[in-house]
């Protein structure tokens, strides 16, 4: 067993919530009294110090360093960083998303500090984002160690050009902050009544989590009397509304905005719909398996990794149909639907604890550290690569 510490900085550009955050906060919060000493950096535009995403750190005494620099400062942003890494000397930088990825970890290995990513998975969308995509895909041939969430995803990155020796499958893990609630107080809470058929959603907004193919479902349920709760803000919110008026469904949506937590509250609902497009391993969706709630799921990236027929409804990609037939098999046979929302969290609970995550990750962290010369210049082989 390896007695020495092992002291990582990530960096990240944190969103006010989602799943990119969750994971580092479980890798910072879940190490302390490990042999990984984990600090953060988190690059935020001007006036935004108090943004949400610190507040556990320092509420657990954790040490988070804000980058505080103007919108697309990459300059500056570059030279901070720089100065954070002279100050700190990690052993290891680990950055989360596109951003820190492309701008930031190229500080790191000027200053010969091991570098690895976590790849949360690639949403494609607009010219814009492909764009920043496209960039970090070619960025992260050139990182120590690369860690996909999903096995799909580890083969993509594969394809993308990451030499297979630096790739390193972990999937997510649960690590709440707080327990999930009971149904009457995650009612509360969201403002909604506890009777009723109701479904939960949870996620941005946005085109690869397919918002927009669970209204369509919700427009084939003419006679279920279903209801259906959207957690979660995002740059279609007009669009998705437009839509649900023109299915004449708007009065059975609950549109609840960005909710902190939202995890916690799955317990309120009678079925939770993960409808994306694309996907590496949803946070949302281990959320909804400790919450005990019956799961439909897009069988995409890495949700077939999760859960099983056995665990959850999983549905094709892009077929709201699926999605509506899905939804009326929960409501006319709860039996069953229950007993795969308990195989579920029974699978949670045996799989995706966090002690093998976090070992997991020191595995990489120490490799890295270890052999960084070599496996920069591709000699080197991690101690579990993907195979």
């Amino acid at each position: 067993m390896p007695t020495s510490t092992v002291s990582v900085l990530h960096v990240l550009a944190p969103a006010e919530v989602g799943g990119l955050e969750a994971v580092v906060q479980a890798l910072t919060l879940g190490a302390r009294g490990s042999k990984v000493e984990a600090r953060v950096a988190a690059v935020v535009h001007s006036g935004q110090l108090d943004h949400p995403f610190f507040a556990p750190f320092r509420k657990a005494g954790v040490e988070v360093f804000a980058v505080d620099v103007p919108p697309r400062s990459y300059l500056q942003e570059r030279a901070a960083v720089a100065c954070l890494c002279r100050r700190l000397r990690p052993d290891v930088v680990h950055t989360h998303g596109y951003r820190a990825d492309v701008v930031d970890a190229v500080v790191a290995r000027r200053l010969g500090i091991p570098v690895v990513s976590t790849v949360h998975g690639f949403t494609g969308g607009g010219r814009r984002n492909r764009l920043y995509e496209w960039l970090q895909r070619r960025a992260l041939r050139r990182f120590d160690a690369v860690v996909a969430v999903s096995r799909r995803l580890a083969a993509e990155l594969q394809r993308d050009g990451v030499p297979k020796g630096r790739v390193h499958y972990v999937q997510n893990l649960w690590h709440p902050s707080e327990p999930p609630v009971d149904r009457a107080a995650a009612c509360r809470a969201l403002g909604i009544g506890v009777d009723g058929f109701r479904v939960g959603w949870v996620g941005r907004l946005s085109g690869e989590k397919g918002p927009d193919l669970l209204i369509e479902a919700l427009g084939r349920l003419r006679v279920l009397p279903v209801t259906v709760s959207f957690l979660g803000g995002g740059p279609l919110g007009y669009t998705l509304e437009t839509r649900a008026a023109a299915l004449h469904v708007a009065d059975r949506i609950r549109w609840h905005g960005v909710v902190p937590g939202a995890g916690r509250l799955l317990g309120a609902f009678d079925a939770f719909v993960l409808s994306s497009r694309t996907e590496g391993t949803p946070v949302a969706l281990l959320e909804a398996m400790a919450a005990g709630v019956p799961i439909i799921a897009a069988a995409v990236g890495g949700v077939p990794d999760v859960v099983g027929t056995e665990e959850a409804l999983l549905v094709p990609a892009e077929d709201p149909g699926a999605i509506a037939t899905a939804i009326q098999e929960v409501f006319q046979n709860p039996a069953a639907a229950r007993r795969r929302a308990r195989a579920a969290r029974e699978r949670l609970e045996r799989e995706f604890g966090l002690a093998a995550w976090l070992g997991g990750y020191e595995t990489v962290y120490r490799a890295v550290r270890r052999g960084s010369a070599s496996l920069r210049e591709e000699r080197s082989v991690p101690l579990s690569p993907l195979t």
